[in-house]
C-alpha cells in the first residue's frame, strides 16, 4: 500500500507484513484488516490538552481557527507530531454545515454552541437551505483539509467527521446544550411528519458534507450522534435510525471507512451496529468485549478507555490501557481511543505513554 501527500486514499487491499504508516494502520483496522499494531486516536486531541493550542486560543476564538486554513491545519496536526497517533481529526465544530443553511450561531466557550434564532414552526423548518455545493458554504474547511493531506502524507489518516441529524437537530431547536432536550423529544412526538422533514433536510446536508470531505482528502469519515442517548430504542429506531442509515449509505460510494459515534448509547447498541457503519464507537460503560459481541463480528469497534482514567497515576492508566486491549483479544477491527473525549487536565505525555504502550502491546 502507498499513499503520498498526494496519492488520495490507501488503496483497498490487505496491508503487507511490513510496517505500516498511521494512515494505512487505521484505514486496514476500520476495514477488518490484519495490521501491524493496534491504530490509536484520541477524540479531541487537539484542543485543550495541549500547551501550544491553548496559546493559540488566547489570540483567536474556536470559529475564527476553524475558519482559518492555515490555523485549523495546525491545531489538527499537533497530536500527530505531539502524541504520535495514528490520525489527525480534523478541528471543526458539527455546527458548521448550519453556515450554508443560513442558520446563525456562536460557540460560548464555556457553554457550546448557541442558535441564535432555534427553530420554533414549520416556517422555520422550510427556511433551511440545502445547499448545491457544501464546499461552497464553508470553502476555508476544505482548504484546511487539502493543507492537512499534503502535511501529512501518509504519517496519520485524516478523520473527517459531521453531526448525525438528531444531535444537529437537539441544537437547532433547544437553541443551546440540553439536559433532557424536552423541545426536541416534544416536536419528534408531537408532530412526526414535520421532524420528519427536519432529519430528510439534516441527512441531506450531512450527505454533502461528508463526500465532500472525501473529495478534499479525508481517509474515514465519523458521524457523531453524541446526544442519541437520550432516546428510547422504539423512538431511535422509528424517527432516526432511517435517516443516519440513509447517511451511511449516502457516503459508502466513496470507499472511505465509517464510524458511527454515540455516548450513553448501550441500550441502542444492536440497532447502531445496523445504521450501515464500518465501525462502532463504544463509550466506558460497557466492557469492550461485550460491546463488540453485541454489535457483531462484522463491524469494527473503536474505544474505549474512560477519560478520566487518563488523569489518573500512569500505574492506574498503564493496568486500564492494557485492560481493553486484553478486552479487543487483539481481533481485527479494533482502533483503541477513549470513550469520549479528552479532558482539558489531561497531560500530553500521559496519552503519547498511551500510544506507545498500545503499539508496543499490540504489536503482531
Amino acid at each position: 500500500m502507498s499513499a503520498g501527500a498526494t496519492d488520495g486514499h490507501p488503496e483497498s487491499r490487505a496491508p503487507s507484513s511490513a510496517a505500516m504508516t498511521g494512515q494505512e494502520r487505521m484505514v486496514a483496522a476500520l476495514r477488518r484488516q490484519p495490521v501491524d499494531r493496534t491504530p490509536v486516536w484520541f477524540m479531541r486531541q487537539a484542543g485543550r490538552s495541549l500547551a501550544a493550542y491553548r496559546e493559540l486560543r488566547e489570540r483567536y476564538d474556536i470559529l475564527t481557527i476553524t475558519r482559518t486554513p492555515e490555523l485549523c491545519a495546525r491545531v489538527t496536526l499537533m497530536p500527530v507530531d505531539e502524541l504520535g497517533v495514528d490520525a489527525a481529526v480534523l478541528y471543526a465544530d458539527i455546527m458548521l454545515p448550519l453556515v450554508g443553511m443560513g442558520v446563525p450561531f456562536s460557540i460560548d466557550p464555556g457553554l457550546g454552541p448557541i442558535i441564535h434564532e432555534p427553530l420554533r414552526s414549520a416556517a422555520d423548518i422550510a427556511r433551511l437551505v440545502v445547499v448545491e455545493s457544501a464546499e461552497e458554504a464553508t470553502p476555508d474547511l476544505f482548504a484546511a483539509i487539502r493543507g492537512i493531506r499534503r502535511e501529512l502524507g501518509g504519517r496519520a489518516a485524516v478523520i473527517g467527521f459531521a453531526g448525525a441529524p438528531f444531535t444537529v437537530a437537539s441544537y437547532l431547536i433547544e437553541g443551546h446544550p440540553s439536559r433532557d432536550y424536552a423541545r426536541s423529544k416534544a416536536l419528534m412526538h408531537s408532530e412526526p411528519e414535520l421532524w420528519d422533514r427536519l432529519m430528510e433536510k439534516l441527512a441531506e446536508v450531512t450527505v454533502r458534507y461528508l463526500r465532500a470531505q472525501v473529495s478534499a482528502g479525508v481517509d474515514v469519515l465519523q458521524l457523531f450522534d453524541s446526544w442519541v442517548g437520550a432516546l428510547s430504542r422504539r423512538d431511535y429506531e422509528a424517527r432516526v435510525l432511517p435517516f443516519v442509515q440513509r447517511i451511511f449509505a449516502g457516503v459508502a460510494g466513496t470507499g472511505v471507512p465509517r464510524i458511527y459515534f454515540g455516548t450513553g448509547c448501550s441500550h441502542l447498541l444492536e440497532a447502531m451496529a445496523g445504521a450501515g457503519s464500518d465501525a462502532v464507537s463504544v463509550d466506558w460503560r460497557l466492557p469492550l468485549d461485550e460491546a463488540w459481541r453485541r454489535i457483531g463480528p462484522d463491524l469494527g469497534i473503536q474505544g474505549n478507555l474512560d477519560p478520566t482514567v487518563a488523569l489518573a497515576p500512569w500505574p492506574v492508566v498503564d493496568r486500564e490501557t492494557r485492560r481493553v486491549l486484553a478486552e479487543a483479544g487483539g481481533r481485527d477491527g479494533h482502533v483503541f481511543n477513549l470513550g469520549h473525549g479528552v479532558l482539558p487536565d489531561t497531560e500530553p505525555a500521559t496519552l503519547r505513554r498511551v500510544v506507545e504502550l498500545v503499539h508496543e502491546e499490540s504489536a503482531r
